[in-house]
């Protein structure tokens, strides 16, 4: 049994199928680990969302933001963006299956037995494991209870930007949401900065990537990750970058999974369908 961890999809389903058949993918045996961002601004989200939701158990699924954008325009009337390429899914006779399951994945996956974490976007600095942890349980908690509509009619700001442990409602529901769908950059005294995306030249005097900070509580722990397409993969720092761009041309990445091996990193050349920038 094998189980790998593979980069944003973003409906971009051939490529994700050449990808596995490139690893000898066997569904019946084998995991997939999805970083987020399995829909939006590909070609096929559908088909990507009805593929992997059939693989059942064999398939873990950690919630981008993208993955977030989806259902709030489909469960409470959130505005679409020109970019979006949903209304497949929205007019499909199976929507509120697939939206039901997709509301139901979670913020963040662990493994003991591999040893890894899973998530799409970043953790703040000030957050070990464990609280890392109980905080994607809290915002799962929200997404798959009675107040989800509530929740994403006020999810799209950017702040608080700074983590407190004082945060309660809606402000610490948005703190969570942003750092493990949204972090690329943190200011040196650890707040998001949220506005700020490029490669890793330095936006603004201090920042650096979340990966990097020198005071980052989860730095001892083994950590994959997606969302930032213009950094292609990178291995640094007991994390993993796995978003290498496919929707814009670049490639589909996939990480075979071992503890005590080492990962073997496969990748697929993808043509595109939007331009960068």
């Amino acid at each position: 049994m094998a189980t790998y961890a593979i980069g944003d999809i973003q409906g971009c389903y051939d490529e994700l199928r050449r990808l596995l058949d490139k690893v000898d993918f066997d569904p019946t045996k084998d995991k997939l680990w999805c970083v987020g961002d399995l829909v939006n601004r590909g070609p096929d989200s559908l088909a990507v969302l009805r593929w992997i939701k059939a693989l059942g158990e064999r398939a873990i699924v950690v919630l981008g933001n993208h993955d977030l954008h989806l259902l709030a325009v489909a469960l409470s009337g959130a505005r679409a963006s020109k970019k979006d390429t949903l209304d497949e899914i929205l007019n499909a006779p199976d929507r509120d299956e697939l939206l039901h399951w997709l509301r139901h994945r979670p913020l963040l996956h662990h493994s003991e037995k591999k040893g890894f974490t899973l998530i799409h976007a970043g953790l703040p600095p000030q957050w070990d494991l464990a609280q890392a942890r109980a905080c994607a349980r809290e915002l799962e908690a929200t997404l798959q209870g009675p107040d989800h509509i509530r929740f994403f009619q006020q999810m799209y700001d950017n702040e608080p930007s700074r983590w407190s442990d004082a945060l309660d409602g809606m402000a610490r529901l948005r703190f969570i949401t942003n750092a493990l769908t949204r972090l690329r950059w943190c200011s040196a005294d650890g707040a998001l900065l949220l506005k700020e995306k490029g490669g890793l030249e330095q936006p603004v005097p201090g920042a650096l990537p979340w990966f990097r900070m020198p005071d980052r509580r989860t730095r001892e722990d083994r950590i994959l990750f997606g969302h930032w397409s213009t950094i292609g993969f990178l291995a640094e720092h007991n994390c993993w970058a796995l978003d290498s761009g496919c929707l814009w041309g670049g490639r589909l990445s996939a990480l075979r999974v071992r503890r005590k091996k080492p990962l073997k990193l496969i990748e697929l050349d993808c043509a595109g369908y939007l331009a960068p920038g």
